[in-house]
């Protein structure tokens, strides 16, 4: 739905004293399993950053994992490729493979620390315990062909745990640590535990997946804005990060999702740029997934080809009036400022109410309203896609 672009740039202003964090997934091997290297991430990075219609916004990369593809516990390049960019970092630890990786993926973090110090710890904006791990041992992803094992909620406190001591007393202790997962695994009461494990929660939505309802380009907004309130929600006042999410501009028709060029735009209008003007932060999936394979769906925004040399998919210029929902605004301020907020449009509003009353030229204004579509946790459906 439309707001007040007066009310929607006053939440953004005083929801945060800091600009959020705005940016795309980066994996660490292309589609041909040949891992990423140095100059790889280098030059995404540097795309990223000189995306046109974006103002040069998108300034963060958030990674699966922390080792290089093809080596047991190697720092993977992409830390110097950031430090050389001066891009920002969520960091990833792999945990969907066991105790021993986990242990090689603190082991690369450490090496980190100790190699590239401060240069490092500087670029660093949390730390992400998992991807996707509680979402891949629920029968839906089972029944959708997931491969990767998943993790318990009690072994996954423990990796979280785990971070915590490896990184004590290191340039990344004030780091907050949290976990990416479908909002179906937050609002889950045998993952609370995890919950309370963490400093932030972040979330994976995709309209597109959600088959079991009318998820049509034109529900998407709604779709997504009741995934995050969930999240939100099951948060407890922890602050919710949108780590995942993307329309496909090409691929199979999903129920009535339709997969276009088109379509990523609007989705794009609003969603994208309905958390920009909010200020949550955000990773795209993604800047680029053509190269060496064709995946179907491609949610890439450059098609493929020299990632610096095509132009993008669609347009990524965000109107001057965004879309938004009223749970988003909630979500960022506290209660209190809230209260005042909305105080300030009631009485806004009466008085332009009194204001028409006097007037035959101009009708009296609606109070905005906002029903979104609600997702049955069971059929939520979420790419899991590895590192």
């Amino acid at each position: 739905m439309r707001f007040s672009s007066t009310l929607i740039a006053a939440a953004a202003l005083l929801s945060s004293a800091e600009a959020a964090y705005k940016g795309f997934n980066y994996g660490a091997f292309f589609g041909n399993n040949q891992a990423k290297v140095y100059n790889d991430f280098r030059y995404e990075f540097e795309a990223a950053k000189a995306l046109p219609g974006t103002n040069g916004q998108f300034t963060s990369a958030r990674l699966y994992t922390m080792i290089q593809h093809g080596t047991t516990k190697d720092v993977i390049t992409a830390i110097q490729a950031a430090i050389d960019t001066n891009t920002q970092l969520l960091l990833g630890i792999w945990t969907s493979a066991g105790q021993t990786i986990v242990d090689n993926e603190i082991s690369a973090l450490k090496t980190a620390i100790t190699k590239f110090g401060t240069k490092f710890t500087n670029l660093v904006v949390g730390i992400s315990v998992g991807s996707e791990d509680l979402y891949r041992i629920t029968p839906t992803a089972i029944a959708n062909g997931e491969k990767n094992p998943g993790v318990q909620p009690a072994q996954l406190v423990k990796y979280i745990n785990q971070v915590r001591t490896a990184i004590k007393g290191t340039g990344l202790a004030s780091k907050p640590i949290g976990h990416v997962d479908t909002w179906t695994a937050y609002v889950n009461a045998s993952n609370s535990a995890v919950v309370s494990a963490l400093d932030f929660l972040g979330v994976d939505a995709y309209p597109y997946w959600e088959t079991q309802h009318a998820n049509s380009i034109g529900n998407a907004n709604a779709t997504f804005y009741d995934a995050y309130k969930q999240t939100v929600k099951a948060g407890k006042g922890k602050p919710v990060w949108v780590t995942e999410t993307g329309w496909p501009v090409s691929g199979p028709k999903q129920n009535q999702a339709v997969a276009s060029k088109a379509n990523a735009r609007i989705y794009w209008e609003d969603v994208s740029c309905s958390l920009i003007k909010g200020n949550v932060n955000l990773f795209y999936y993604t800047l680029q997934d053509i190269q060496y394979t064709t995946p179907s769906p491609s949610f890439g925004i450059k098609p493929g080809g020299d990632l610096k040399a095509v132009s993008p998919n669609f347009d990524l210029s965000c109107p001057k009036v965004s879309y938004t929902a009223p749970f988003l605004l909630s979500s960022l301020l506290s209660p209190l400022l809230l209260l005042l907020m909305y105080n300030l449009f009631i009485v806004s509003w009466v008085v332009h109410a009194m204001l028409s009353a006097l007037s035959t030229e101009e009708p009296l204004l609606a109070l905005p309203s906002h029903s979104p579509q609600p997702v049955a946790p069971s059929n939520w459906i979420a790419r899991a896609n590895g590192m």
